[in-house]
């Protein structure tokens, strides 16, 4: 396709003689007067025109074209490109909010669990301490109902004793605060 062009161009040149006196007289100027010449040059000037046109412009053109087109499918590719990636954008952005609002509600529901576990553990440890009271509160009850009826028992025990010794002699005054002493610290040994 050069050389085409090449050897056009070399032919309509070789068609119009120019010289350098033709040149220097002003005869090949369009607007010399000069009809032949100016036909010439119309003619010449066609030529080239349709030439560059076919074997140029055209090819020229329909590079342009496509490149254009490439222009505008790179454009094209490059919106739906954006546009995709903002859907994602926006849909990773939703999908973290999601697990966001996912991991407040389980914190939320952990400290719930923590606090009704709490709360059980009191009650629980409550209703022991009381269980535990009650049961030695019962315990202190039963010890001192036997603490009370063997006192009641050594009482009686003491004062049939008593009574006996009393039966037995004949007992003064000083001999009635010995017999009462003596009991008592019978009683005290008793306890101790």
């Amino acid at each position: 396709m050069k050389y085409r062009l090449l050897a056009l161009v070399a032919l309509l040149s070789a068609a119009v003689p120019v010289s350098a006196q033709e040149a220097a007289d002003g005869g090949l100027s369009p607007f010399a007067g000069d009809i032949g010449n100016a036909v010439w040059t119309l003619v010449v000037f066609v030529l080239v025109v349709l030439v560059l046109g076919k074997f140029a412009w055209r090819p020229i053109l329909s590079l342009l074209q496509q490149r254009e087109d490439f222009i505008h499918q790179a454009l094209t590719d490059a919106k739906r490109d954006r546009e995709d990636a903002e859907a994602r954008l926006q849909e990773m952005a939703a999908k973290l909010q999601a697990a966001q609002g996912e991991a407040l509600h389980i914190i939320e529901e952990a400290r719930r669990d923590a606090e009704r576990l709490r709360e059980e553990l009191k009650q629980k440890a409550r209703t022991e301490a009381d269980q535990m009271v009650r049961n030695a509160e019962r315990q202190i009850q039963l010890d001192t109902t036997r603490a009370l009826q063997q006192i009641r028992k050594e009482a009686v025990d003491i004062s049939v004793a008593i009574a006996t010794k009393i039966v037995q002699r004949n007992i003064t005054r000083e001999d009635n605060e010995r017999l009462i002493d003596d009991t008592l610290k019978q009683m005290e040994a008793m306890h101790s």
